[in-house]
Order: C-alpha cells, then sequence, then structure tokens
C-alpha cells in the first residue's frame, strides 16, 4: 500500500493540470483472474537439479491487477501503470510494481520520442511482445525515438541496466527487469501502397552480462536480425517471418542460429475462420540427453538453438507453453518444429470459439531418440458478459512421444493435461475525453 500511496501524489498532479488546461486524462484498470488444472503440462519441481513432471494434479488461481492513469496534451502523452500480482492464498503476498511510467513528446511532422518503462511489441510479437499470459505482462526501461508518416515507420530503442548497489562500484549487473545489460533496437515497417503488403525488418543487438564480478567480468554481445511480412488479399492473410541470431552467449559461446515461420488464414465469413501455419527453430547439434540416474555430457562448440528471448512465447509452440518457457536438460535446446491448423468459430456475436492441432518434433536429429515429440489438441471459447468484461476457458491435451520423457524428464507422463477459466474486466474508471 506505501508503494500506491507514493504514486497518488503524481496521479493528482496530472489530473489537476489537465483539468487547468482541458486535456485529456483517462483513469483505466485491468483485473484478469484465471484459475488452472495441470497435469503434467509444465514441469513439477527439479530433482538433482533436473526439472521433472510428476504424476499429481495441480490446482491454483492467479490474478493480475493493473491501474493506469494516461494524461494526453498537444505534443505530450503521459502513462503510470502499477501493477499487481499473485496466487490466490500465498502468503508471499505477491509482487507489486509499475509496470509503465513513460512520457511521449511528439510533433505534428511525426517524430516523437518515448522514454521511460514501456512495453515493446512489434509485429506479431515473436521477438518483442507483451506476453501478457504470464500475469506479469513484459517492460523495458528504454528510450525509443523514431518517425511515423506516409506509410513509413521508423523506430530506434535504446536502453542501459544497472543495479543500484553498483553506483559506486563498477558496472557489472546481475538480475533486474530483463537479462540484458544493454540492448539496441531499430525497427522499420513500410506498407506498401495499392499491394496490401506489410513488411517490417528488424534488428537487435543484447548486451548480455558473463564471468564473475571483480574476476573474469565481461558483456557478450548477441544479435537478432530479420523480417517480417504481412499480405492481406480480399478474406486471407499470409504471414511470413524469416530471423537470424548470432554473437555470443554469456559462457563466451559463439550464436549460429535461425527460425523461420509461416501462417495462412482464410476468412471464410464474419463467423467462421481456418489457419494453418508451419514453425521452425534452429537446435543444437549433437544433442544427447542421457537415461535419468545417468550422467552424460556433450561437448559444444557453438550455440544453434534459436532463443527469442523478449516475445510472447505463449502465442506460438503449443498453449502448454512446454517449449520456449522451461528449459531442456542441461540449458541446450534440440529446437523444434511445429506444425499446426485451426478453426476459429464465432456463431453469435459475444462468443468465439476455437480449435486447434499442433504435430511437433525436435529440429535436430537426436543421438538417442526420434525427433518426434508428440501431438497436441487445443479449445478455447470466450464470452463477453459485458462491454467491459469476458469470461475465457480453455482446454488441451498433449500426447508425448518416448523423446518427450527423455527430454522433459515426464517419468513416463506421456499424457498431459491442462484446463482454464479466466474472466477479464478491463473498465475505463474516469476520462475527460472529448
Amino acid at each position: 500500500m506505501k508503494d500506491i500511496r507514493a504514486l497518488l501524489p503524481a496521479v493528482l498532479l496530472l489530473i489537476s493540470a489537465g483539468a487547468l488546461a482541458q486535456n485529456t486524462i483517462t483513469v483505466d484498470a485491468s483485473f484478469m483472474t484465471r484459475g488452472e488444472i495441470r497435469r503434467g503440462a509444465l514441469p513439477a519441481g527439479t530433482k538433482d537439479g533436473v526439472d521433472g513432471v510428476g504424476p499429481d494434479l495441480a490446482n491454483f488461481s492467479v490474478e493480475r491487477t493493473m491501474l493506469g492513469f494516461d494524461y494526453t496534451g498537444e505534443g505530450l502523452e503521459v502513462r503510470l501503470t502499477a501493477q499487481h500480482s499473485g496466487t490466490w492464498g500465498s502468503k508471499e503476498g505477491g509482487s507489486f510494481n509499475v509496470y509503465e511510467a513513460w512520457t511521449r513528446l511528439s510533433s505534428k511532422p511525426g517524430f516523437f520520442v518515448k522514454v521511460g518503462r514501456q512495453n515493446i511489441s512489434y509485429d506479431d510479437q515473436r521477438i518483442f511482445g507483451s506476453d501478457n499470459w504470464s500475469m506479469t505482462g513484459m517492460s523495458h526501461d528504454a528510450l525509443k525515438a523514431g518517425y511515423e508518416g506516409h506509410g513509413h515507420k521508423i523506430h530506434l530503442l535504446g536502453a542501459y541496466n544497472q543495479n543500484p548497489e553498483n553506483m559506486n562500484g563498477g558496472t557489472f549487473f546481475t538480475g533486474g527487469l530483463q537479462p540484458y545489460k544493454a540492448m539496441e533496437a531499430a525497427w522499420y515497417h513500410y506498407d506498401i501502397p495499392k499491394t496490401n503488403i506489410g513488411v517490417s525488418l528488424l534488428f537487435m543487438n543484447a548486451g548480455m552480462q558473463g564471468g564473475e564480478k571483480g574476476l573474469d567480468e565481461k558483456t557478450y554481445q548477441q544479435q537478432i536480425y530479420g523480417t517480417y511480412i504481412s499480405f492481406t488479399p480480399k478474406k486471407w492473410n499470409v504471414e511470413a517471418a524469416y530471423y537470424r541470431q548470432g554473437g555470443y552467449d554469456e559462457t563466451s559461446l559463439p550464436i549460429d542460429a535461425w527460425m523461420g515461420s509461416l501462417k495462412v488464414t482464410y476468412n471464410h465469413s464474419d463467423k467462421l475462420t481456418l489457419y494453418s501455419g508451419f514453425d521452425y527453430l534452429s537446435g543444437d547439434s549433437y544433442f544427447a540427453t542421457p537415461a535419468e540416474g545417468q550422467v552424460g555430457m556433450v561437448r559444444h562448440d557453438k550455440i544453434r538453438g534459436f532463443s527469442s528471448i523478449y516475445g510472447s512465447h505463449h502465442k506460438f509452440y503449443g498453449a502448454m507453453d512446454f517449449f520456449y518457457v522451461t528449459a531442456y536438460y542441461r540449458g541446450f535446446t534440440p529446437g523444434l518444429e511445429n506444425a499446426f491448423a485451426g478453426i476459429t468459430w464465432k456463431p453469435w456475436k459475444k462468443f468465439t470459439t476455437d480449435l486447434s492441432y499442433h504435430y511437433l518434433t525436435t529440429a535436430t536429429q537426436l543421438e538417442n531418440a526420434r525427433k518426434a515429440l508428440g501431438y497436441e489438441f487445443e479449445f478455447s471459447a470466450s464470452y463477453a458478459v459485458h462491454k467491459d468484461a469476458k469470461l475465457s476457458i480453455g482446454c488441451s491435451y498433449m500426447r508425448g512421444t518416448e523423446t518427450m520423457v527423455i527430454l522433459k524428464r515426464t517419468s513416463g507422463n506421456r499424457q498431459l493435461q491442462w484446463g482454464w477459466v479466466m474472466l477479464s474486466v478491463t473498465p475505463r474508471l474516469f476520462s475527460n475525453g472529448k
């Protein structure tokens, strides 16, 4: 509560300033509560330092509450958003933090500067995304500057993170809002006139802290660069992406990884949509995982497993989040091939359903197992119970192979099940908007 009271003077100042200047003040809130029941859907602890999945059911409820204040004037916008998230009944009390705290200055020709804590989200959110499903959201302390106009969007970003105790003790960085010590990025988007084609180019460099403080500390640079293309002729929507990853990881190993994706959507009518696609994420070569209870190591001279650190992982690769949310044995990855197809049906204006199928394999040929990981069925439905409230439910079933047992230490549990129900309420509490 002390943190909330600390924000009140700034909020009152914004409201009074807006009232005097006759600019726009908006106060909004977001309440999201989700109950889940799982059997083997995510690692359920560790055994000898290795993630494992147990056969027992896991039941819990999580929540996220956000309170936002937005001030908009001529050439100026200010946003403050406080966030609390936690598990029902947990004595730790969850976490309270500032999700957004930024100022945006803009000019009529289209130039702008945005500085402070902010969400960074581009294209289909595969590289930079909000990751809202995680109940904490993802934000960055960053400076963004750019230009938007005449079909062109150019954004330049920069960030530098530091621990407060290092004010007089060097620049070694551990932990924090994001894992990088420094980040620079550039994003360009152009909508080609009269073609229904949009093209984006992205470059990101992240400086990752390595070594041990005071001994061999060093910042290792790694890069992601690539393109995203969308094409929307009439009832079709085609999305394609390709990204490469290079540089060095925190252990000084060189990185040479890539990913590609293709998704085709057909909007048959306002009620029916069909979609299908394929994702490929490269994996580490010579990948072998010893049987449980045995010790084995493979020497890697290069990182070939692609990792989109700041993306919205839940949107891709299966809703159970078995991949690119939890780590593989020893931290390396065999990559992933994800072939999927689905159907979205909206029988009524306020009611939407979605059914999809994923067939999953590793990208790398394993030394001691087949590539096939299994298949997954997913179903979700949502109903707008109020103009500011939506009730959603979902369930997933995955049938894993022996390879899934080996890679994820699932102790023979091949039938993975997960169900959830969620209420999202997003009211606008106050607005003097014109």
